[in-house]
């Protein structure tokens, strides 16, 4: 038996229904004892003891014991199928074993029903009591796990009727709601009872009694008690941003849940729904009207919700090998995935680690009391226009395995958190989601972040801490997740950066909102012959070969980089004793610099302490570390330390400032490192960590040793590893 003979013809269906009531009595499988059990009579058996509502029909069981025909002709014409399927397994229902559960209403009901319908001998279908109004169970049809899950781009006219699997974002969650499934009415006149099953979401009701034997015209009345009701819920899902195509809406589907399935996901989850794609049937009273399909949905038969979707890109063989190449080569996977970051953009190489460290975030902390400490890393990029800010957005908004892109103007507050509508099926008021909430576990990259309205950018304020959206709109109050790291790009107020103007006038962001960053990077177009000369070069290259010069090493595919990021961000790094009293050292010389600090965008708090340890543990991710170093420390630093100078020195000479005022300031670390230390001589590789924090180089502490030991200030031993002051310098 082919589809085709499948889909038409009474004497197939016939065929179809024997053979799936033989499944359903001989289908076998093994146990975790080894035990071989009869699978479907088992779960008609706690249906029957009211442990189960829902029985599952696997399309591997049904080809693994009645062959690929009928399996494949389920899965083309799963709607009438399943109410065959429906059957065969009421053919099977046992008894009860043990104790009778309790009765309800419905079980009173069916046994006066059966013990009238036994003592009349009419035989109008519509009095005979219906199936579905003795189903104590839904059925459900599990597609074949070889069977792939399909875009919304692919779902088109030709899949309707058949079990699709796709993939999703749910952007609005409607209330569940009751669902007809069985009306019955009762004749005022005659006394009969009339079944009416309702198989679409819309049905005309029964007037008048339609039985013979009863009087003419009789008025029907509905039983609301006597009738059979199911729980229904619409649900929408949008595709995910990485299948959208450049300059393309992206697809929405309606979900239908029922039953048991209903409450399974909510917005901003990303879902894997099972289930039929059916046309929605204009019903109206008028049969000019009938049979006008209006809409599509999914008749959902399973919903799996995705809390983190970061597990279907480590699950490619090259992947896994490449993870595995990085383990055992203990390759520097830093610099390099960092310059792997959009290798056609010139220069930015400490923006990108910066960037680098966003997608692959910090471990997120949850207290035994609900208290949540956020680990996903949010970072500002500002800058003159031309200098690439929104071409990085797009590139991490394509590397980052969940995100979202949007733009200032284009964003309103309840775009970017949630927006409350009216849903036109039930007429009540539902939320749905923003790019926030749609971003959860992922990245929401803003660009044109200073053109937002005041009132709409203090929406994220919340998110950027908290990472909850809290809604109280038109009666509804609720909080949604919004776990999701930040990525901001704005110009300064004058379009370019004013250096005769200040920093707070520059930027004229609010103090609360600049310190929920943990990077806030100052990116400047300055005229410089040698740097002009090497970024023309650059630029001219890639567009005369398409592509960008090359590097010391191949760069790495997007493709491998995704997969990557996707598994170390499993790792929860820890901070062990020695490296905590790092840490609190590190940050109490922070605040004593910002206290010092008199051209203010200090911003030192607590919340630069936990930037610290963020971007620290994410330098321990990438080298696949369960435990966070020294190193990743001194990095972490040195990273804050360039983005706050890359604001506090805008208007300073950047090379002028890299020269003398470089020497001096490691001179001044070395001196208040031994004042601290009261000690006759310092270790070079005790302060080496201290001027690389600081945003220094190793060159410069050369240079400034060499310069200062010229001047015979001190002297070095032959190794060159031991500073030592000349006569007791009091150092003071």
């Amino acid at each position: 038996m082919d589809a085709a003979d499948a889909a038409g013809g009474d004497d197939t269906y016939d065929q179809a229904r024997e053979e799936l009531k033989k499944f359903v009595q001989n289908f076998q499988e093994d146990d975790m004892n080894g035990q071989v059990t009869y699978k479907y009579l088992e779960h008609l058996q706690r249906v029957a003891d009211r442990q189960q509502k829902r029985v599952e029909v696997e399309l591997d069981d049904v080809a693994e014991h009645s062959g690929e025909a009928l399996s494949e002709a389920i899965r083309c014409n799963t709607q009438r199928y399943v109410e065959i399927l429906a059957d065969a397994l009421d053919d099977n229902m046992p008894d009860p074993s043990g104790a009778a559960a309790d009765e309800d209403i419905a079980d009173v009901l069916l046994r006066e029903r059966s013990t009238r319908r036994d003592n009349d001998s009419n035989s109008d279908p519509q009095q005979q009591v219906p199936r579905e109004l003795r189903r104590r169970y839904e059925v459900r049809v599990l597609p074949r796990t070889k069977d792939k899950c399909l875009k919304l781009r692919e779902v088109k006219a030709e899949r309707i009727g058949q079990l699709l699997t796709i993939k999703g974002i749910v952007t609005r969650v409607g209330e569940v709601k009751p669902q007809i499934k069985v009306a019955t009415y009762t004749c005022e006149m005659g006394g009969y009872e009339v079944y009416q099953e309702v198989k679409q979401s819309k049905f005309m009701p029964l007037f008048t009694c339609p039985v013979p034997n009863c009087c003419t015209n009789g008025r029907l009345q509905l039983q609301t008690r006597g009738s059979k009701f199911g729980q229904f819920q619409e649900i929408k899902i949008q595709e995910e941003a990485d299948e959208v195509p450049t300059g393309h809406v992206p697809r929405l589907m309606t979900v239908h849940l029922t039953g048991e399935i209903t409450r399974s996901c909510s917005a901003g989850d990303v879902v894997t729904v099972s289930g039929v794609f059916l046309p929605t049937v204009s019903t109206g009273f008028k049969q000019l009207h009938a049979g006008l399909v209006t809409d599509t949905y999914l008749k959902a038969m399973s919903v799996e919700a995705h809390k983190k979707s970061y597990n279907d890109y480590t699950a490619d063989e090259e992947v896994r090998e490449f993870i595995e190449q990085c383990l055992e080569d203990e390759e520097d996977m830093y610099s390099k995935m960092a310059q792997s970051i959009a290798p056609e953009i010139f220069g930015h190489t400490d923006v990108k680690k910066a960037l680098l460290l966003l997608m692959v975030g910090g471990a997120t902390r949850q207290m035994g009391d609900g208290m949540r400490i956020r680990g996903d890393i949010n970072v500002c990029l500002m800058g003159d226009p031309g200098v690439a800010k929104s071409q990085l957005l797009k590139q991490v908004c394509n590397l980052a395995p969940r995100s979202v892109y949007t733009t200032g103007k284009g964003s309103s507050g309840v775009g970017l958190t949630a927006a409350v509508l009216r849903d036109p099926v039930t007429g009540d008021l539902v939320l749905e989601g923003g790019a926030l909430v749609l971003a959860d576990m992922g990245i929401c990259c803003i660009d044109e972040f200073d053109k937002m309205e005041e009132s709409d950018r203090t929406a994220i304020h919340e998110v950027m801490e908290q990472q909850t959206v809290s809604i109280a709109k038109a009666g509804i109050t609720t909080t949604l997740n919004a776990r999701t790291s930040v990525l901001a790009a704005a110009n300064p107020a004058f379009s370019r950066y004013n250096t005769n103007k200040t920093p707070e006038e520059n930027i004229q962001l609010p103090a609360a909102l600049l310190s929920r960053f943990d990077l806030l990077w100052l990116i400047l177009d300055k005229p410089s012959r040698a740097n002009d000369m090497q970024l023309a070069r650059h630029v001219t290259y890639v567009h005369q070969y398409g592509h960008h010069p090359d590097l010391e090493f191949e760069a790495i595919k997007p493709k491998l980089m995704r997969g990557y990021i996707s598994h170390v961000r499993r790792l929860e790094p820890s901070v062990s004793p020695d490296v905590a009293e790092y840490v609190v050292d590190e940050y109490v010389n922070m605040r004593q610099e910002a206290a010092n600090d008199t051209a203010g965008l200090g911003f030192t708090s607590a919340r630069t302490l936990l930037a610290i340890l963020r971007l620290s543990q994410a330098l321990a991710r990438l080298r696949q570390s369960k435990e966070v170093d020294r190193e990743d420390i001194v990095e972490a630093r040195r990273l804050m330390s360039l983005s706050r100078s890359s604001v506090l020195d805008a208007g300073e000479d950047k090379e002028a400032y890299t020269g003398d005022d470089a020497v001096s300031m490691i001179y001044k670390i070395i001196r208040d490192f031994a004042n601290k230390t009261a000690a006759p001589a310092v270790n070079v590789a005790e302060v080496l960590p201290r001027v690389l924090s600081r945003g220094r180089t190793k060159e410069d502490l050369d240079r400034c040793i060499t310069e200062y030991e010229e001047l015979n200030v001190w002297h070095l031993n032959d190794a060159r590893t031991v500073i030592r002051f000349v006569d007791g310098d009091d150092k003071d």
